[in-house]
């Protein structure tokens, strides 16, 4: 599985992990400031963790849905067409979500929701209220 983010300076980071039946292992850590994120960088960083694993003991590689991902696993099935590449289901469901909430109705009800939560705990004789009433 690989997990890849950048913080608020901009710098890169991309974790390998191993999930089996006997846990997850964490492989690598790579600092992806200075490098060009494309497929064939994580084509590269992938095939190099399966040849350090052994072909033989990965059944499937994990990793987000974006382009250079899908790109990435486009050159493994090339090169190891037994391997299963799968998108992150969490991942696609959390942007599942973000489309959903950017819809009209559903924006203005979270929109509503924050200025109560707000409201609530900035006044505590409110929130003491609700809590008494709501349990």
């Amino acid at each position: 599985m690989t997990d890849a983010w950048t913080d608020k300076r901009g710098r890169g980071v991309m974790n390998l992990v191993v999930h089996s039946a006997y846990g997850v292992v964490f492989v690598d850590s790579v600092d992806c400031s200075d490098v060009r994120k494309d497929g064939k960088m994580i084509f590269d960083l992938v095939d190099r963790c399966i040849e350090e694993i052994g072909e033989k003991n990965v059944v499937q590689v994990v990793t987000d849905n974006v382009s250079v991902n899908i790109a990435a696993a486009s050159m493994m099935k090339v090169k190891r067409p037994s391997l299963f590449w799968n998108g992150c289901a969490a991942r696609t469901i959390d942007l599942m979500l973000q489309d959903i909430g950017k819809l009209p109705i559903i924006e203005q009800t979270i929109a509503t929701g924050k200025v109560v939560t707000v409201f609530l705990y900035a006044h505590t004789r409110v929130l003491a209220l609700m809590r008494k009433f709501l349990g």
